[in-house]
């Protein structure tokens, strides 16, 4: 831990109720009878924002004083959530904002509820990035978050007759009150091509340059403690201050405003629709201007404190979350040759040094490629340094593996072929000193499949960097039973070094410690119970077991087949009543891409199964389905802390490291999972016999693929026949015959790619293990609490 650039502990006055009326009266323009909720939020967030604020400017201050070297993190998303809670409990202002809240008669819960998710990314690689900068700042780590400030996050969620229904996430509706606008510190972005309307759409005229500006927005980013604020920057497009005058004033008022259209376009929504080929141009763009608004904006703060370019990968750590910035390659070479006019290799020897790269998949069609007609048109100067690094590049192959044109091509740059594309992933790799899978097995698998040509010529790059997540927000901010068990058990050292826990290992034998975490337990489900009916209305059972999958919806994360075992548990039920069951709820919540069918089926398939299992009274109270709809941080805040069983259940070899699996752990929660991503190293941490794990390995997956048949797990094993046979009997879809036809087809008909009959017989033998031991709750604390310890 560096603790240099600290800047002592918070002061402040005991003004607070002060600054809430302050921002009552002079922001919102109202008295504290005529306010609403959101203008008590906008209150107490700006006043928290007055506490924050010189500190902020202290660290940056500090910084320039110092010069340390600085780490600047690139990512597409940052999953950041709400904010107000959090940067109280970081800036150790609870008792304050409780004194508040006591004598202004506020209603916290419907205070916090008016602050929107900031759903500026997708799942774990977002929500990755936000732990990350929220750690560096605890570790009081010179560090800075560069993402796109986005006028519509992900979308909203909503369920339709079991569809998912997808709807803007307009957040910024409403006045952010955690952001400060900069535009005194705006970015020119030059492109190779101009935009214009055509049939509705924009597209790209070649051959006519055009010029957009970054204006950044920064956000604090509050470390433990508060004696470090970093800062996350996020970028907004804008076109230069003017318009086509000549077309608005014949009239052509639309055409006149094109090039601010296409600007404000840039940064409207993250993730265009990418299955047609306009939004994967779009957020082509998307990803240089990022890149290029960043890298100007380090430069520059390089510039203020350093003259000696040598210096500058001393100074500067530049690391690409995932291959979204791999343009950072490109275009430091373009700073440092065409604006510094630095020769080649030195160049070429700071760029890489200067950056590193994250992988985040083993998924060949998640490594982002890009057409090379659109470099061409839009970024035309990259393209040339692209294919100059790639001549140097494979003629050094080609030295090193002499006649192995294989390797060549499969190492190259660019993908030859019927419409050469750059392969961004290869980019990344050779452009940098360092790239990193995001556990262990992931790693392994990196260098041994997904990019092991490049592995081979660089050795020494490769490394592993298991994923994590920050204990303030998922134990210490989430869940306050469990949080104040442990804080009264061992200290609170654990908030900010995690491997404190591991002196939770001597209570497991303390009964009275078992009881009290059970009981944190039981509390947690009910004030959950007690949010869902407020919210919602609908009613939960707090003794039931919580069973979760919460994730991105996808065939290898395997929502199907924890569907396809609630199925067989029902029919064991329908079976026979007088089985001795103890009731269960299984939660699912995740969102499907608005392009992938099959993924919006699985979720239809879920809530039907919900629908036909709350009709039927022979089951009723004892197994139940919920779908939780618009899965983001709050409800995963609200969820986890409850959870009695987590499900990691991907194909082994798929799931990069899903870090979803180390929240439920820390809360307490048992795993039910297969060997894959980074709950191999946690089952290894707390000892795989208090874990559940089944199913095939990543090496018998990859070594079964050429024979494996899922018709014979149909016609051998009578439960998955008999799950199968009731799902394309419409028993669940009734009124919608046929509607699961293409859940068939993936299963029995194309080869069941994921697995799922293949493991769903190992899967049902672990869940009775799991039963078998919920029924002693002795010894399934004991589990829990070496869980949390681990």
């Amino acid at each position: 831990m560096n603790t240099q650039y600290g800047c002592g502990p918070v002061q402040f006055a005991g003004a607070s109720e002060a600054l809430y009326e302050r921002h009552l009266l002079f922001d919102s323009g109202v008295d504290l009878a005529g306010a609403t909720a959101r203008d008590r939020f906008e209150a107490l967030a700006r006043s928290v924002r007055d506490i924050l604020s010189q500190r902020r400017l202290l660290t940056e201050k500090t910084y320039e004083q110092q010069n340390p070297k600085r780490l600047y993190y690139l990512s597409i998303e940052y999953l950041i959530g709400r904010s107000l809670l959090n940067n109280v409990m970081n800036l150790m202002l609870m008792p304050l904002a409780n004194q508040v809240i006591e004598d202004k008669k506020l209603n916290l819960i419907e205070i916090l509820e008016q602050e929107p998710d900031a759903g500026l990314g997708n799942g774990g690689l977002g929500r990755l990035a936000a732990c990350f900068m929220e750690s560096a700042a605890t570790m009081q780590l010179p560090a800075m978050g560069y993402g796109l400030r986005y006028e519509y996050g992900i979308f909203k969620q909503s369920i339709q007759k079991g569809w998912q229904q997808e709807m803007p996430d307009n957040w910024l509706r409403s006045p952010d009150p955690w952001e400060f606008a900069r535009p005194n510190e705006k970015v020119e972005v030059n492109l190779g091509c101009s935009f214009e309307l055509s049939g509705g759409s924009l597209r790209p005229v070649p051959g006519r340059p055009s010029t957009l500006y970054g204006i950044p927005f920064d956000r604090p980013v509050i470390g433990y403690g508060g004696s470090t604020i970093n800062t996350l920057r996020l970028w907004a497009a804008t076109a230069p201050d003017y318009f086509n005058f000549e077309e608005f004033s014949h009239g052509d008022f639309v055409e006149a405003f094109t090039q601010n259209l296409s600007a404000e376009t840039l940064t409207r929504v993250l993730y265009p629709d990418d299955s047609r080929l306009m939004g994967q141009g779009l957020r082509l763009i998307q990803e240089y201007f990022l890149v290029a608004c960043s890298l100007a904006d380090a430069v520059r703060r390089f510039q203020r404190g350093n003259s000696d370019w040598r210096l500058f990968a001393e100074k500067v750590a530049i690391q690409m979350n995932d291959t979204h910035p791999a343009l950072a390659v490109p275009e430091l070479m373009r700073i440092l040759v065409d604006q510094v006019h630095l020769g080649w290799d030195e160049a070429w020897h700071i760029t890489q040094n200067t950056l590193a790269y994250t992988n985040h998949t083993l998924l060949p069609e998640a490594l982002e490629k890009w057409p090379v007609p659109w470099f061409e048109d839009m970024l035309p100067r990259q393209l040339e340094i692209i294919y100059e690094i790639n001549r140097r590049f494979l003629s050094d192959v080609r030295r090193r593996f002499p006649g192995d044109e294989g390797r060549i091509q499969r190492s190259s740059l660019i993908e030859e072929g019927f419409g050469k594309k750059v392969r961004m992933a290869n980019v990344a790799v050779v452009g940098s000193h360092s790239t990193n899978g995001v556990a262990a097995i992931h790693s392994n698998l990196l260098r041994e499949t997904t990019l092991r040509d490049l592995a081979e010529i660089f050795p020494e790059r490769f490394n592993n960097k298991t994923n994590g997540v920050t204990p303030r927000r998922w134990l210490l901010l989430c869940n306050p039973e469990l949080s104040g068990l442990i804080t009264d058990a061992i200290g609170d050292g654990w908030i900010s070094d995690l491997s404190q826990l591991s002196k939770l290992n001597a209570f497991t034998s303390d009964s009275a410690f078992r009881h009290d975490f059970l009981k944190a337990k039981r509390d947690a489900k009910r004030n959950f119970c007690d949010w869902v009916r407020w919210s919602t209305g609908q009613l939960l059972d707090p003794d039931a077991i919580f069973d979760c999958q919460v994730k991105r919806i996808h065939e290898y994360k395997r929502q199907l087949l924890n569907a396809l075992r609630i199925v067989v548990l029902y029919n064991r039920l329908r079976e026979n009543p007088g089985l001795n069951m103890h009731p269960r709820t299984f939660f699912f919540a995740g969102k499907a891409a608005p392009a992938y069918r099959l993924a919006k089926l699985i979720i239809k398939f879920i809530n039907n199964l919900a629908v036909t299992i709350d009709g039927d009274p022979a089951v009723r109270g004892r197994i139940k389905v919920v779908f939780l709809p618009e899965y983001c941080v709050s409800l995963a805040e609200h969820l986890i802390p409850t959870s009695d069983v987590s499900n990691q259940i991907s194909t082994a070899g798929y799931e990069a490291s899903g870090t979803s699996n180390m929240k439920f752990m820390m809360n307490g929660a048992l795993t039910i999972g297969t060997r894959d991503g980074a709950t191999i190293e946690m089952a290894a941490q707390a000892g795989e016999e208090n874990f559940f794990l089944f199913g095939l390995t990543a090496e018998q997956v990859a070594g079964s693929r050429a024979w494996y048949n899922p018709r014979w797990h149909y016609e051998h094993e009578p439960e998955a026949r008999e799950a199968l046979d009731l799902i394309f009997s419409d028993y669940f879809s009734r009124n919608e015959p046929g509607v699961f036809a293409p859940l068939r087809d993936a299963l029995l008909m194309q080869g069941d790619h994921y697995m799922h009959l293949a493991d769903l017989k190992s899967y049902l033998e672990a869940d009775e293990r799991l039963r078998a031991l919920y029924n002693q709750p002795d010894e399934w604390a004991r589990k829990a609490i070496l869980n949390v310890a681990g």
